[in-house]
């Protein structure tokens, strides 16, 4: 069974999608696991992400990951911001 995917995520800035780009982009070339495929790919302020998985288990253990890391990302930001 195969499972996928897409989420649109709207960021503040053009600039904030290019850093969580270009952040996340070695993990999308060079996955930990074969169990899924992850594109991802960004139009002005959004990014979006998309997962291919073998089954569902799969599928919400990369989601979660990615949404983790952008989390994490935007997280740094509002760091950076406050300074």
């Amino acid at each position: 069974m195969k499972a996928k995917a897409t989420i649109r995520l709207e960021f503040s800035t053009e600039q904030q999608a290019e850093t969580i780009l270009k952040s996340l982009k070695p993990e999308t070339e060079h996955p930990t696991t074969t169990r899924s495929h992850t594109a991802l790919q960004k139009e002005g302020k959004n990014l979006t992400l998309k997962v291919e998985a073998k089954d569902t288990v799969a599928l919400r253990a990369t989601l979660n990951a990615y949404l983790r890391w952008i989390n994490s990302i935007l997280n740094v930001f509002r760091v950076v911001e406050t300074q």
